[in-house]
């Protein structure tokens, strides 16, 4: 049966009228059911989308960035016309002006149009795709199926081989003995404190990247990533094979030319494989002339170069060597990269170009730097935290320790290592230090010169460990330096070294804390429990080490033999040596971890230290970094040799990596 509605007009039967009878009495009064569900979903979906308007739709005045949850990623944003960028394709720095708010405009339309165009030629390629025949498709699968199969071949057929380079000579490593029977002895001792260390880690840890010495087997930390890459081999090759222990130093080599590969899904930190395992490859491979090691650190390098591909250039703090995917430390100013990590590549980076002939090395760090140059500093100081998406300082943190340190010292080499052709880097030293003295540094009540920390404005009372390697650093600087200041910079490292070995002293241990402070009555003391750890640092003794160098005074030997005989009182345990929590305590707690920097750097620094390689000076007098690196006006590497300048920046290096050339 049909239903009126559904007849057409001249079928349907319209009621006669009667008097009196209500018109239309068949008409229904109400809807149906189903009539009213429909108006009510229509209803529904008006007030939905009134809604969805006013709270989803863009607000233009606030319509900065495309808003994808990755700030800053695609379409920068301005905050200020002192933000800007500069022409097409260029990153944003922060702190340039001279820019008004319509270039801005212009700038993000100009980006949103490409976008665009990109969106839509990717679309019309699709298009294309579609429009080919089956046979066309065919064939150029089969294409791509063997470009694949000649990449894998080539992959197989192994690395393209490295470029010949000239060897540099590198004098003064071969094994001698001390003139005197005293420092012969403690020169024989820390070299049994170093085979303590690597005999229990070859039982104990082989192949892992630290050891337990406690548990008695191996450690790693995320540094490191999940992989067993044998941190503590390769970092404590050069100190192995200036000690002369070159059995131990075969070991390494082979465990490297059997086991190390960075084809491993691993995340690892981009600083501390730089200077742990390229810095450690290069340093063997310039000692012994062993071509596995520059291969294994050209390797690595090329695992790093995906760490730079971010919006600035600034690299991620960590990288998966498998995929090349980077990220930064979720703790680290929102998502920033350090200053301390990314400006700590230029000397092994720039080996690197010279090694394998590849530029692409030196332009990644010196991009960095120029990048730096351009942007402003607030007090002349360098901020710890860059975000590497929109070229802005992070937190305004600024420190000579954790966080910062190496950053200045890598400024000073690269200077050292060009043969003082590279004044940009020297000029940039000596601006960052002299912002750093007038803000950092203070001389406490009880006359103790230390290094504080800048935050946001306000001096922090308080020195790290990680800071005492800036005595050393000072002295080396104090040749070259502005306005004919060589003196005041190596008494200033002079003063530097002095509080640093009163932190030492202060303890019951007589081996430092990891912060101490200058505040409230309390002078190079740590105060909190988390500060007063020691976990075999070597930064006290590097400044003992040039101090030493540049001013012969016996008193820095002395307080380097004092820290060793410490170490092996109250760090030395059955499984090699481990750092203590307390220095303060009598009676430690030991961490359960041999860092591999142990063997690397600091018992490197202790050989020397102890040792008596020059003769003193026929009148007591400040010996400068310019008589120690010396060799004529054109080129002043070395006092007694015949350096070229490629030997020169060899020589700088190995400096660098705590090998301490015996002719110094």
């Amino acid at each position: 049966m049909t239903t009126p509605a559904l007849l057409p007009l001249s079928g349907r039967r319209i009621p006669t009228l009667s008097p009196g009878a209500s018109s239309f009495t068949h008409h229904r009064a109400t809807l149906r059911l189903s009539e009213k569900f429909i108006l009510l979903l229509i209803l529904s979906a008006f007030i939905t989308l009134c809604f969805g308007a006013f709270f989803f739709l863009p607000d233009n005045s606030k319509h900065k960035r495309f808003d994808l949850g990755l700030e800053d990623v695609l379409i920068p944003h301005i905050d200020s016309p002192k933000e800007g960028k500069h022409g097409s394709g260029q990153v944003i720095i922060h702190g340039q002006g001279g820019h008004d708010e319509n270039r801005h405009r212009e700038e993000e339309e100009s980006l949103r149009n490409k976008i665009r165009a990109d969106h839509e030629r990717a679309l019309q390629e699709a298009k294309e795709k579609l429009r080919k025949s089956r046979k066309e498709v065919k064939a150029e699968i089969q294409t791509e199926k063997a470009k694949v199969i000649e990449d894998l071949k080539k992959k197989e057929a192994g690395p393209k081989p490295l470029p010949p380079v000239p060897m540099p000579k590198v004098v003064g490593v071969s094994d001698g003995e001390p003139p005197e029977a005293d420092a012969k002895e403690k020169r024989d001792k820390i070299r049994e404190m170093m085979k303590h260390a690597w005999d229990s880690y070859r039982q104990y840890g082989w192949g892992h990247n630290e050891l337990k010495p406690l548990a008695k087997k191996g450690h790693s930390t995320n540094i490191f990533g999940n992989s067993q890459l044998g941190a503590t081999i390769v970092d404590a090759l050069d100190t192995l094979y200036i000690m002369g222990l070159h059995e131990e130093f075969k070991d390494g080599q082979e465990w490297i030319e059997q086991n190390l590969d960075f084809s491993v899904n691993a995340e690892v930190s981009v600083f501390e494989v730089n200077i742990r395992f390229i810095g450690g490859l290069l340093a063997a491979y310039y000692l012994s002339g062993q071509e596995v090691f520059k291969i294994k650190a050209v390797q690595l390098a090329e695992k790093l170069i995906p760490a730079f591909n971010t919006p600035t250039g600034i690299p991620w703090a960590m990288v998966n060597l498998k995929s090349g995917v980077g990220r930064n430390w979720g703790w680290a100013s929102a998502g920033s990269s350090i200053l301390a990590e990314f400006g700590t590549l230029h000397m092994e980076f720039v080996h690197l170009t010279y090694l394998t002939g590849n530029p692409v090395y030196y332009q990644k760090v010196m991009h960095i730097r120029k990048l730096l140059a351009k942007m402003d500093r607030p007090n002349g100081l360098y901020p710890n935290y860059l975000n590497p998406r929109t070229g802005r300082w992070g937190q305004h943190h600024t420190s000579l320790g954790g966080l910062g340190d190496s950053f200045y010292e890598y400024l000073l080499k690269a200077w050292l290592m060009s043969d003082k052709t590279d004044t940009e880097a020297r000029k940039t030293y000596d601006d960052a230090i002299e912002a750093i003295e007038r803000h950092l540094i203070r001389k406490s009540n009880g006359g103790l010169t230390f290094i504080g920390e800048w935050k946001n404005g306000h001096l922090e009372r308080k020195m790290g460990h990680l800071a005492c390697f800036a005595g050393g650093m000072f002295a080396l600087g104090a040749d070259g330096s502005p306005d004919d200041k060589a003196g005041h910079y190596l008494q200033l490292g002079a003063e530097i070294a002095h509080t640093c070995h009163e932190s030492y002293d202060r303890t019951v241990l007589k081996l430092g804390p990891e912060a101490f402070k200058f505040d409230s009555g309390l002078e190079a003391v740590a105060v909190r429990q988390n500060e007063k750890y020691y976990i075999l640092r070597p930064e006290v003794i590097e400044t003992y080490w040039y101090m030493w160098r540049f001013t012969h005074d016996p008193k820095y030997r002395q307080w380097g033999w004092e820290a060793a005989q410490a170490i092996d009182k109250y760090c030395r345990v059955s499984g090699g040596f481990s750092g203590v929590k307390d220095v303060y305590s009598s009676n430690p707690t030991y961490d359960d971890v041999q860092q591999s920097f142990f063997l690397a750097e600091t018992l490197n620094h202790f050989i020397d230290a102890v040792q008596t390689l020059l003769s003193p000076p026929p009148e007591r007098h400040i010996i400068t970094a310019e008589s120690m690196l010396r060799r004529k006006p054109s080129s002043r590497c070395s006092g007694n040799v015949d350096f070229d300048k490629t030997e020169c920046s060899v020589f700088v290096f190995l400096l660098s990596y705590k090998v301490r050339l015996k002719y110094l």
